[in-house]
């Protein structure tokens, strides 16, 4: 670009105010939207008034500036001072042209107006900062004079009276972000300069440029050869400054051809005149003297003559029990599956009595058969389609054996309170199947007298402990409260007289059946929060064991105390919920434990102190779930030193352990033996496994 001539300065300053830097690389296209212009207030680039600089002449260039290095800069300054005239005739220059232009000051402030149907046409001014004070800018009067087309352009500005600002056309799209681009680039203007000298100066404020637009719209395209022509007069631009200014009057008249306005004007209209139809359903109008509903003469308490009637006193409504409890007192013997009147079940009560008369006494010396002898007495007990049968409705969760050696008699306790009997020798075996119903909840604890084969005893959760009398055909209350529940029982005495019964709620009942009525002798308080099985020891019949949520206590019959007990001994080692606890038959010198933790624990309880050590943990899945009844592991009443459980294993099986960890046996088979049997029980003297499951089916092995 070249520099101007004038006629004091041979060098002229260029400053160059930059409304956004353009980025390096090549220029970007041109954007299409509408032309912008907005004024910049050069207050703030007045300069103090102590700065004294040369003559300057600034071409401002509409939208896209170019920056001289700091280098040709300071070049420029140094001849400027060389060859500058007198300081007083540049000002009596400047003070001339301000006196003709009437120009007070410039100010820096962003006044954004948008202008369509217009071009921009650019005039260069030159001006000098050199000794001015704010209010006292003015142009020389030789660019006004120097041709016809200046003088065309100053008219023009003296039009709008150039408002002490410059305008710049932008895009739409990119006002926000030139505008603070413009705002950096003029502050970047008061950075430090390098002279010639190589001493560092401070360089005064960016030469105010005035850049005066005239926006005179042409319908019959005048506007485009006046731009054409003056753009002609500036000689010193570019040929790309002018095809860029080309294009950007070009790109003007092209959209003010378009009429975007007036469109997004109609659109405007045909948007705020639009209104959404109404969705909204019509209510129905209320019927002021309909009739309504039809309704019968019944429901309106009337007559067919159309008298009201006088109204029927409401009876509170009773919400049945879902299990009622049965009435007190003894209740007979008779079946549910059977006539109580035929041959048949009159038979089936002779068998059972007569199977207690001819039970052997009990044997007191008791000696241990070792492990090889018993594993193949084991081995020899098998299962069959006849020895599996149903007996039950809901769930078998307790189970006991006839010790009759001539018929194999089989009791299961259920889940709805049921007690079935179950006579295995009998064919068909349906026909040795009985059913009663003595209890109205399920009937967790089931023994035989040892006193009297003759007698079976059921506790139930609903509070009622009953003797069924197979001689009398009845059952028997042996005790009753209706305020609690209970969970277990175990016989205090060998001729079964007194009884300890363990409640839901953690308390403890002594009982004794010589006493008349169906009342408790002492009702203790513990504390545990819950018992689940209650068990005597086998010789020291003073003692007695119970399994709670997660811990095990052992008490003293004769230090019970009604206000609240302690235990002697309790087991720790469980870490969850336990579900049973059980001395050992013979000597009592050893306890097993099945707990929650998929464990089995053996301890050993030969003596009473106060710890009973841990002997023996067994690895078993405990985990039945929710419609499964949970295991619990009991002695073998003949082999002291193995236990038997249930077993979640596949094939169906029924494990034994020894107390030292190994497995001794498993009963299974794959066609008889086909769910889960969580309650066991064996014979006390004959080698017969009856399991139960949670269906009410009960399996039996034998030899």
């Amino acid at each position: 670009m070249s520099i101007p001539s004038h006629d004091k300065l041979k060098e002229f300053e260029f400053a160059v105010s930059a409304v956004a830097r353009p980025a390096p690389g090549p220029s970007p296209p041109l954007p299409s939207p509408p032309l912008r212009a907005v004024s910049w207030d050069l207050s703030a680039l007045e300069p103090p008034a102590s700065t004294s600089r040369g003559p300057a002449f600034c071409p401002i260039l509409a939208g896209r500036p170019q920056l001289l290095s700091g280098r040709k800069m300071s070049g420029l300054y140094a001849a400027a001072e060389e060859t500058a005239g007198s300081r007083q005739a540049l000002q009596e220059k400047a003070n001339e042209y301000k006196e003709n232009q009437k120009i007070s000051h410039v100010s820096l402030r962003p006044l954004q107006a948008t202008v369509l149907e217009k071009i921009p046409k650019v005039c260069l001014v030159p001006f000098s900062l050199s000794d001015y004070k704010p209010g006292e800018f003015k142009l020389p009067k030789s660019l006004l004079n120097k041709n016809s087309k200046d003088e065309v352009a100053c008219k023009k500005c003296k039009k709008i009276e150039i408002q002490k600002t410059f305008t710049t056309v932008l895009i739409p799209k990119t006002k926000g972000t030139t505008s603070s681009k413009a705002e950096s680039t003029l502050q970047k203007s008061h950075l430090d300069v390098p002279v010639a000298n190589n001493k560092r100066q401070r360089l005064s404020t960016l030469d105010t440029a005035v850049l005066g637009v005239d926006m005179e719209g042409s319908p019959d395209g005048d506007s485009d050869e006046d731009t054409t022509l003056g753009l002609d007069d500036f000689s010193g631009l570019s040929p790309y400054e002018r095809k860029r200014l080309k294009n950007i009057s070009e790109n003007a008249n092209f959209f003010a051809s378009l009429q975007l306005s007036e469109s997004a004007a109609r659109l405007r209209e045909m948007i705020t005149k639009r209104q959404p139809p109404e969705s909204k359903r019509k209510k129905p109008k209320k019927r002021e003297n309909g009739t309504g509903c039809r309704r019968s003469m019944r429901l309106q308490n009337v007559d067919p003559s159309g008298v009201s009637l006088p109204e029927t006193p409401t009876q509170p409504t009773v919400v049945e029990d879902e299990n009622p409890l049965l009435p007190p007192g003894p209740l007979e013997m008779t079946p549910e599956n059977q006539d109580d009147n035929n041959e048949l079940f009159k038979g089936f009560l002779q068998t059972w009595a007569e199977a207690s008369k001819t039970s052997r006494s009990k044997n007191t010396e008791k000696e241990l058969s070792s492990i090889k002898s018993y594993k193949a007495s084991l081995g020899g007990m098998v299962i069959s389609g006849d020895t599996v049968c149903k007996v039950t409705k809901g769930s078998v969760l307790s189970m006991a054996l006839h010790p009759s050696e001539i018929r194999t008699l089989v009791a299961a306790g259920a889940k709805y309170g049921q007690v079935g009997l179950w006579d295995v020798t009998h064919q068909p075996k349906e026909d040795g199947v009985y059913v009663f119903q003595p209890h109205s909840q399920p009937v967790s604890c089931l023994y035989f007298s040892p006193a009297n084969p003759a007698h079976i005893l059921s506790l139930s959760y609903d509070g009622t402990l009953r003797c069924g009398d197979f001689s009398k055909a009845v059952f028997e209350e042996v005790y009753r409260n209706e305020r609690s529940s209970f969970s277990s029982f175990d016989f205090l005495a060998e001729d079964a007289s007194s009884l300890i019964v363990g409640h839901w709620d953690g308390s403890m009942s002594l009982v004794d059946r010589r006493t008349p009525g169906a009342s408790y002798e002492k009702l203790i308080s513990s504390s545990m929060r819950k018992i689940r099985t209650v068990h005597v020891h086998p010789v020291h019949r003073q003692y007695f064991i119970t399994a709670g949520l997660s811990d095990v206590h052992l008490y003293d019959a004769r230090r019970l105390n009604p206000k609240g007990s302690q235990p002697l001994i309790s087991l720790t080692e469980h870490t969850k919920s336990i579900a049973s606890a059980y001395f050992s038959p013979f000597t009592g010198n050893r306890v097993v434990t099945t707990c929650a933790d998929c464990k089995l624990r053996i301890f050993d309880s030969s003596c009473m102190s106060s710890q009973i050590p841990l002997l023996t943990t067994i690895r078993h899945n405990t985990i039945t779930g929710r419609w499964l009844t949970r295991f619990q592991a009991v002695w073998d009443p003949k082999q002291e030193d193995c236990v038997i459980v249930g077993s979640m294993a596949h094939p169906r099986q029924v494990e034994i352990f020894h107390e030292t960890g190994k497995r001794v046996h498993s009963f299974l088979d794959g066609e008889c033996l086909a769910s889960v049997c969580s309650i066991n029980a064996m014979h006390p003297t004959q080698y017969i496994l009856a399991g139960g499951n949670s269906s009410g089916k009960i399996h039996v092995f034998m030899s």
